[in-house]
Parts: C-alpha cells; sequence; structure tokens
C-alpha cells in the first residue's frame, strides 16, 4: 500500500496548440493597439507644455497641452483658435503657444490699451494692453498671416514683439484642444 503524504512530484501539463495560439492572438492584438495608438499620436497629434504666464488664466505655466496637427491640414486658423507655433519657423526654439485674433486680410491696431480689428474692440482681449508694440501702427496681415497675442497679454511675448510679429501658418505646428491637470484646473478641452 502506497502512503498517501506529501508528495513533491507534480505532473507536468501540456500546452494545448489552442492555448498557443490564444496567447499568440493576445499579444499580437496588444501589439497592433499599441502601434496604431503610437502612428496617431507621432503623425496626428503632438503633446507639449505651456512656457510661461503668457496664456493664464486659460492655460497655465507648464501645463501639458495636445496639439492637432491634422486639423490645419484640411482648414485655416480662425479667430479664437489657441495654437503652437514656432516664432519665425525657429526650429530652434520653445514652442509659443497664443490665442489668434486676427487672420488673413484683417486690420490689426493697439489703441489707448485696446486691440481692434477692423476696426472693432476685440473680444479675445479684453484686459488693457500696456505695451502696443508694433501694433500701435495699423498692421494689414497678409496672405496665410495670422495676429496671435496671449490671453494675458501684459506678461505675452507674441506678434507685438518686433522679433515675432505676424505668424505664418506654416510656422504653425496646430490647434492646442486639450489640456492635462495643473495646479488648480482638471483636465479637459481648451476653450
Amino acid at each position: 500500500m502506497r502512503n498517501k503524504g506529501l508528495s513533491f512530484y507534480k505532473k507536468k501539463k501540456k500546452i494545448s496548440q489552442e492555448l498557443l495560439r490564444e496567447i499568440f492572438s493576445w499579444i499580437f492584438g496588444i501589439a497592433l493597439s499599441v502601434f496604431l495608438a503610437a502612428v496617431v499620436v507621432i503623425f496626428l497629434g503632438k503633446s507639449t507644455r505651456v512656457v510661461g504666464m503668457s496664456m493664464e488664466p486659460t492655460l497655465e505655466n507648464g501645463q501639458q497641452i495636445f496639439i492637432d496637427r491634422f486639423l490645419y491640414v484640411l482648414s485655416s486658423p480662425k479667430a479664437g483658435d489657441i495654437v503652437a507655433f514656432l516664432p519665425n519657423g525657429n526650429e530652434n526654439s520653445h514652442y509659443y503657444v497664443k490665442r489668434v485674433v486676427a487672420g488673413p486680410g484683417d486690420k490689426v491696431r493697439i489703441a489707448d490699451g485696446t486691440l481692434y480689428v477692423n476696426g472693432q474692440e476685440s473680444k479675445w482681449v479684453t484686459e488693457r494692453i500696456l505695451d502696443a508694440g508694433i501694433a500701435e501702427n495699423e498692421i494689414i496681415l497678409g496672405n496665410k498671416e495670422y495676429f496671435c497675442i496671449g490671453d494675458n497679454p501684459n506678461n505675452s511675448e507674441d506678434s507685438r514683439s518686433a522679433n515675432i510679429g505676424p505668424v505664418e501658418e506654416g510656422d504653425m505646428i496646430g490647434k492646442a484642444w486639450f489640456h492635462l491637470k495643473s495646479g488648480t484646473d482638471g483636465i479637459g478641452f481648451i476653450k
């Protein structure tokens, strides 16, 4: 009679073809999903951080934002869009994040601290602007040129600065559309 005590010898389990097929189908599905997500992010989107206080209170310094790079292939920027661009196409610069307030053919002027677009007060900048910069004299935007300014214009280097000026559409990376959590704000779409 055999002793029914402890046995340290386990029976080997065989791995069936069906189980292997199931495992490899899961691995393939996960790898394909990661690959497609990477392709979408690389070719259609971009992530960057806001540098400085120029977009407060809409966006804060250091806040991570996502940029839609594909949208402006199909359409052009519009007044009110928040865009990321490289000033004068300078590849060595950080991305500037500003609001478009005027587009091609528009006339822009800052007088007595107020931004005027085509002779009308801009609804995008409500704060009194202390430094008119190059917009002290009327600027007529050329084809594919945009006037971009920070939501916090008195702490912003933007299209009023002579070293930046009107932003060429070709220098725009895309439209900022989503932000991650910052100190006071949760995640959400950018307005």
